[in-house]
């Protein structure tokens, strides 16, 4: 993998139950020290009134990734919390100005996360209520800000948990994630590998949408090779062999691209697909294949794709097969999990082609890609391996230079697997491999000896003599010999191949390499592949039946449901006395494509999203896709309309008025005066809305024209006391003049203005005191009054 720190991409915060344990990529997770607690602004916010509780161990905040995104895990053990708040701190940093926070949190639910209204850059529930998760997206800062401190605070029930304390920090450091190089192989000779794959990917491991009828796995390819050369690796982008792999299954380009590269590489590795994916070991064998390893082709890598999918693979990479005891490893046994080639953006098994422009990097999947994906786990708990890979040494050729002894087990499981030499060499006498042969004593054309030794590593019968560990033979000068076998050093041959056919006549193959070339610059002529008649069962066809290798199978004669496919060989060389060859040369078997019902389901990409339903706050948005498949072909269950909610600054709120009040008494008790009316403000406009209306209302009103007599003073002041009198007994008998049958409260006193200017109004209230036995029910009723007030503008 490479990455260079903290990356601008998202990270998903949940908070959810979970036990989980960290797991970091491109961060470094550091233990946070609980002293030192900053007081800024907003490091530290108070959630309720109440002390704080020590020794939080029930809430943990745990850390997951991969090289592109992070997905940070706030999770709650074992019981619920309703309320939060959660920030990205610098190191060092106080929390009392912006600078001080790193990255940008956004906003998934506005109904359950919102930014807090003293602290912007921290992110905190909308309402307190009893809950179990919640969801942000949090952008990281660039690469070079350092170290960042995610801290949260937890409220349940009025229990709270500080920022500082215990596992609710992580302290997430930028760390140099660039692959330390390979170092070199220091092991000598060479060592042949068995490699076996073992598919684990079956519905009852992995139900979830499980694809029943076409699963299978596709051709194995890969090789052995040096450090040079990379067939794949996380973080890396994906060549066209990989591409095809990851798409079609198709190992063409693959092999194409490894044989290419020459001395870079020193094995191709090849099994055959699997159709279905999985099946007990005792119907159907694990595919092998075996391979060769050097000191400088000490690594060994491998890829196969999963189908149907998108582009999901699985695989080794790199994987080194040398010791730095200079040795060879002994067995390699990993469990695989599907990664992502980047070159295709499907999220389900059977996902529609959707390319991947530009394409993006080669990553493992996670259980929190997508809702839809095969293997999504809300709680992003691990992926359950989809397979098994072993690789196990079963010989090593040449003189080996261990610096740690080999223990009698390792040298006899050596010595039984490997091809051995016919020579007289006793079973009780355990050597190691023959050296090299040295360089001839001779350097003209005259004859001179060279020489190869072997080491007596056990002796397992003291009684039965070992032979000599040393040999010679006789030689010449570079470029003397008719063969240029001293001059042109090979290795050993590896063990022939199986043979072509299954049963009758076939060929079988070896390969081996040159290990140094002639000094004197020529070209080594000695053959580097043998090739030889086999026969596999006499009975079974004519033994003189010479056929050629099975050819690749055709494509399934139906597109969905039950079908044929053939393939076909030919006769290399047919019997020698003339008769038919008994060889069959045309093979047919039955194929299973998808079931037919899936074909109506055939969908064109998802649109993009339609523009928001309502021009300004809260409301829906839409995009749809369209069936491909014509609709006679059955009906598709698919979705093919979606709806999310969307958000456009708040709509404008307009004033709302009360209905009018009755109209007041006039002011005057004689001549021209005025009455007024009113209505109150219910509510306030906001958001740019319309303004306020008139609250209060004015009209002219005369009651009677007003006396203007030629009296004195006193004659005015006496009429007036005898006017005031008789006003004072008509309030004693107005329940009973207006009001039969009642007895009234007086008046109570006015009320506050509901305004201190600009209009406002006044109430007052009669109440019934006694009720007599002749009232009617109607005719005896509290009375209400109101008036204006405050009529002053403001």
């Amino acid at each position: 993998m490479t990455a260079t720190g903290l990356h601008p991409r998202f990270v998903l915060l949940l908070c959810f139950i979970s036990t989980a344990a960290c797991n970091t990529f491109a961060f470094t997770e550091e233990p946070s020290d609980r002293g030192g607690k900053a007081d800024g602004y907003c490091s530290r916010v108070l959630r309720a009134q109440s002390n704080r509780k020590e020794g939080n161990s029930e809430f943990r905040l745990r850390v997951e990734g991969d090289p592109e995104s992070y997905h940070t895990l706030l999770s709650i053990v074992p019981s619920y919390f309703r309320g939060f708040t959660l920030i990205a701190l610098k190191d060092g940093a106080e929390g009392d100005k912006d600078e001080d926070y790193a990255g940008n949190f956004q906003i998934i639910d506005e109904e359950e996360t919102q930014f807090m209204t003293n602290c912007p850059p921290a992110v905190t529930e909308s309402t307190p209520r009893r809950r179990t998760s919640i969801q942000v997206f949090w952008t990281a800062p660039p690469s070079g800000s350092g170290c960042v401190f995610l801290k949260a605070s937890i409220v349940q029930k009025r229990i709270i948990y500080f920022q500082d304390e215990g596992l609710l920090t992580k302290k997430l450091c930028e760390r140099d994630t660039t692959d330390k190089p390979l170092l070199d192989c220091c092991a000598c000779g060479t060592a042949k590998y068995r490699v076996t794959f073992y598919g684990n990917w079956s519905e009852k491991i992995h139900p979830k949408d499980y694809p029943r009828r076409a699963n299978h796995w596709s051709a194995i390819i890969g090789s052995s090779h040096s450090k040079n050369y990379v067939l794949w690796e996380y973080g890396g982008f994906a060549s066209e062999g990989v591409k095809q792999v990851a798409e079609l299954g198709s190992p063409v380009k693959m092999e194409e691209e490894i044989r290419q590269k020459g001395d870079e590489v020193l094995t191709v590795i090849k099994m055959k697909a699997q159709w279905p994916a999985w099946q007990p070991l005792n119907v159907r064998a694990a595919p092998s294949a075996e391979f060769s390893v050097d000191r400088t082709r000490h690594l060994m890598s491998f890829l196969t794709m999963l189908g149907p999918s998108p582009d999901w693979n699985v695989g080794l990479s790199a994987e080194d097969l040398c010791t730095k005891e200079c040795g060879w490893v002994q067995k390699v046994v990993q469990d695989l999990i599907p990664w992502d080639a980047g070159t295709d953006s499907g999220v389900s098994y059977e996902s529609p082609n959707k390319p991947t422009v530009p394409q993006d990097k080669i990553r493992p999947l996670t259980s929190l890609d997508h809702p839809q994906s095969p293997f999504y786990d809300p709680e992003g708990g691990a992926i359950t391996p989809v397979a098994r890979v072993m690789v196990e040494r079963i010989a090593r050729k040449g003189e080996q230079c261990n610096i740690v002894p080999d223990n009698v087990d390792d040298i006899v499981a050596d010595i039984a697997q490997e091809e051995k030499e016919e020579d007289d060499t006793p079973e009780t006498c355990i050597y190691s491999n023959w050296s090299p042969w040295s360089a001839c004593s001779s350097a003209t054309c005259e004859k001179g000896k060279r020489m190869r030794q072997r080491m007596l590593k056990a002796q397992l019968d003291l009684s039965v003599p070992c032979p000599h560990t040393q040999d010679f033979e006789p030689c010449m000068g570079p470029g003397c010999s008719d063969e240029d076998a001293s001059t042109c050093m090979m290795s050993e041959w590896i063990t022939w191949s199986p043979c072509s056919v299954s049963c009758g006549a076939g060929t079988r193959s070896r390969e081996r390499y040159v290990k140094q070339f002639p000094d004197d610059g020529s070209i080594c002529t000695l053959p580097t592949e043998e090739t030889e008649n086999c026969v596999v069962n006499e009975e079974c066809s004519p033994s003189s039946c010479l056929v050629t290798e099975w050819g690749e199978w055709d494509v399934c004669s139906a597109t969905c449901g039950l079908g044929m496919k053939r393939r076909e060989r030919m006769v290399k060389m047919p019997p020698a006395d003339g008769s038919i060859c008994g060889a069959e040369v045309l093979e047919v078997e039955k194929c299973m494509m998808p079931e037919c019902h899936t074909i109506p389901c055939l969908l064109t990409p998802w649109s993009d999203w339609s523009d928001c339903s309502v021009t300004c706050g809260k409301g829906l948005r839409t995009r749809q896709r369209m069936l491909k498949s014509p609709v006679e072909l059955g009906e598709c269950t698919e979705e093919l309309e979606q709806v999310e909610k969307c958000m456009l600054p708040e709509c404008p709120i307009d004033c709302v008025v009360s209905e009018w009040s009755e109209w007041s008494e006039c002011n005057k008790s004689c001549g021209k005066g005025h009455t007024i009316r009113t209505r109150i403000v219910m509510l306030e406009p906001q958001f740019g809305g319309d303004p306020c209306p008139e609250g209060v209302q004015r009209k002219k009103c005369k009651i009677r024209k007003c006396n203007r007599g030629q009296g004195n003073s006193d004659e005015k002041k006496r009429r007036k006391e005898q006017r005031d009198k008789r006003r004072s007994k008509q309030g004693r008998a107005e329940g009973n003049s207006e009001h039969p049958g009642c007895r009234m409260r007086p008046w109570s006193s006015w009320t506050e203005c509901t305004k201190i200017c600009g209009g406002g109004i006044q109430e007052r209230l009669m109440t019934v005191k006694q009720k007599f036995k002749t009232a009617q029910l109607s005719s005896c009723k509290d009375r209400k009054e109101i008036r204006a007030c405050n009529v002053h503008p403001c």
